[in-house]
């Protein structure tokens, strides 16, 4: 997979490697990727909204989830949060699977995990509508005060309990797919992988569709509808929205002007970035730096 697209994920702590992401529209905190960020880590996720509603396409499939609604992700799986209302807040816990095991070739790890992560189990949408299923939400709740309180003695210790037991209900309640994905499917997600790295790679340059083709030795018919069948959009219009998203980076972190960073972003003329930003944010570039001051400036005083 490649690495563009690749996360490590900086745990606050190496010794225990678990890290719970609060995350709205505006920020992840602690840092890391996510929304409007297509990418993959080797950790496990699951993802809690706790406000309003989220969109997460995970290998190129949407998944629509409501407050108190949660998704397991696989380790290795392509995720994006591609839409959250304007209250709406996420947490996400990413743990790798060896918290599972216990320890290496353990029975747990030959019995119960592996089974699982290295299977074509992609994700697992748990809407609380089963008993099973709630109690599951019941339990990323109770995770979510654990990290959110002061970090108590052995806190570690029942975040990990917490955790295992929870993986336990999961697997018994859920049937692994009987086969492997084809061959053919691995193939293809490979090869998106490699575009979607060029355009983050070149997306400050006048990259080509032919280019973007290139990269996985495609044709251009091919290369199109291989992004219209895993994430919904031309190459050019994925294009077109990561570098609004980079330039959004640059209005809220840098005094750059709006044409400044039309050019940093791609764009040959300015009143293409400004018709292009206002299409995808319903703002234009200015108005949104301007809001996201005052919101910085309310914080500041809050």
């Amino acid at each position: 997979m490649s690495k563009q697209l690749h996360e490590t994920i900086l745990f606050p702590d190496a010794s225990f490697p678990y890290i719970m992401y609060t995350a709205n529209s505006e920020k992840i905190i602690p840092e890391g990727r996510g929304f409007n960020d297509l990418h993959w880590h080797e950790e496990l996720q699951i993802t809690l909204v706790t406000q309003g509603r989220l969109v997460i396409q995970v290998n190129g499939i949407d998944h629509e989830l409501l407050a108190g609604q949660a998704i397991l992700i696989n380790k290795g799986v392509l995720h994006v949060t591609t839409h959250l209302t304007h209250n709406g807040q996420y947490v996400s816990f990413n743990f790798p699977e060896k918290l599972l095991a216990f320890y290496a070739d353990s029975a747990m790890e030959k019995n119960y995990v592996l089974p699982y992560t290295d299977s074509s189990l992609v994700s697992l949408v748990i809407k609380g509508d089963v008993e099973w299923q709630q109690i599951v939400l019941d339990m990323l709740w109770d995770m979510k005060k654990r990290f959110d309180m002061t970090k108590k003695w052995g806190w570690e210790y029942e975040v990990s309990i917490k955790t295992v037991q929870l993986w336990l209900i999961l697997i018994h309640n859920i049937t692994l797919p009987s086969e492997e994905a084809p061959k053919y499917v691995k193939l293809q997600q490979e090869r998106l992988q490699l575009m979607l790295s060029l355009i983050h790679q070149q997306y400050s340059t006048n990259i080509t569709l032919q280019e973007i083709a290139d990269a996985a030795h495609l044709s251009i018919s091919e290369c199109t509808r291989s992004f219209k069948k895993t994430i919904h959009m031309t190459p050019y219009d994925y294009l077109i929205k990561y570098r609004i998203k980079k330039s959004m980076e640059l209005l809220i972190s840098t005094d750059y002007t709006v044409t400044e960073i039309a050019h940093r972003v791609g764009f040959n003329h300015v009143n293409n970035f400004i018709q292009s930003f206002k299409k995808h944010q319903n703002h234009t570039p200015k108005s949104f730096r301007n809001s996201s001051n005052e919101i910085k400036q309310q914080q500041r005083k809050n």
